[in-house]
């Protein structure tokens, strides 16, 4: 993977809801921007030093710019508010190549696109890059309201807009998300992708696994998650294999911290085990999985894991750092 940096222009910032901007994000020296698929990311460097990841909504046949769109979260560690304050049209800031954990797969028979929220960041690319493929798919995107919905109208004239059923949580209840009806028939050629809030992707999870769906035709992307934080939880080992070094994690610490107060910085980002920037290699014990990046059958693997927020099981995890 290329970690070069990448500098581009804020060629407009756009007001979608009174909570919701939309950045048009074009190489600084002119040239085209690295190729992307549907579903893939980018990691935005900010002004007051964090950085946070942000889908591509735009056609993954553009290369001459990349579209984001960031929701105002009051209860953001720092980065929604930064985007929002301080990143304006007109200057330039560095972010990555981008990066593909929520792959589509553009030949399946039959794709359900179910987007909450600010979810339809990831989903809004993958209808666009359906429509131009010319595949079997529908786009259900839910948001409180009318006026909390980015992009409603540049879906509503979309190649794909009669495809598109949107549903609201003011509106009339016939309108409103029916996950058991829309997920009643699975079958080996039907995939359903989600992204949204917690809340609603363990909603649809649990709904197409009941109604007999493959784990493997459900696919998902959590923008955020609560951190696990498990009662009783006691002290554990980590081990560097680098340096023979030792480091205790306390209970109520991270593998993170603890590196951290010894000198031994491990690059995060979206310290909830969401992103995959901490990802460490695994050499000997059993980690404590807490994180919603490593599928289940990776998490089995007991190979790698998240540091910033999964634990140990045994009293001694030995880190390939």
């Amino acid at each position: 993977m290329n970690d070069e940096l990448i500098k581009v222009r804020v060629v407009a910032k756009m007001k979608e809801t009174p909570d919701i901007y939309a950045y048009e994000l074009q190489a600084a020296d002119g040239t085209s921007l690295p190729a992307f698929a549907a579903g893939a990311h980018i990691d935005v460097h900010l002004p007051n030093g964090l950085v946070r990841q942000y889908s591509l909504c735009n056609p993954p046949s553009e290369t001459h710019r990349y579209v984001i769109a960031v929701l105002r979260d009051p209860k953001s560690r720092g980065g929604s508010v930064a985007m929002h304050d301080l990143v304006q049209a007109g200057e330039v800031i560095s972010i990555s190549a981008p990066r593909n954990h929520f792959p589509l797969k553009l030949d399946a028979d039959e794709t359900l696109l179910l987007a909450g929220g600010i979810g339809i960041t990831p989903i809004l690319s993958m209808a666009e890059a359906l429509s131009a493929a010319g595949r079997n798919f529908s786009l259900h995107y839910g948001a409180r309201s009318p006026e909390s919905m980015a992009f409603r109208e540049h879906i509503s004239v979309s190649s794909f807009a009669h495809r598109t059923y949107f549903h609201f949580d003011d509106g009339d209840a016939s309108q409103k998300y029916n996950l058991p009806v829309l997920l009643e028939t699975s079958s080996a050629g039907r995939h359903v992708y989600v992204c949204g809030p917690q809340g609603f992707i363990d909603a649809v999870k649990a709904t197409a696994l009941a109604r007999g769906w493959s784990a493997d035709n459900v696919h998902y992307e959590y923008f955020g998650v609560s951190v696990v934080s498990v009662v009783g939880d006691s002290s554990f080992q980590v081990k560097i294999a680098s340096r023979d070094e030792t480091i205790t994690v306390a209970a109520n610490q991270t593998i993170v911290g603890a590196l951290s107060s010894v000198g031994i910085n491990v690059p995060v980002s979206c310290e909830q085990g969401v992103c995959g920037t901490c990802l460490t290699r695994v050499i000997e014990g059993v980690p404590d999985h807490r994180d919603q990046y490593l599928t289940t059958a990776e998490q089995a693997a007991n190979d790698q894991m998240l540091l910033c927020c999964s634990r140990a099981k045994t009293s001694l995890i030995v880190l390939d750092l």
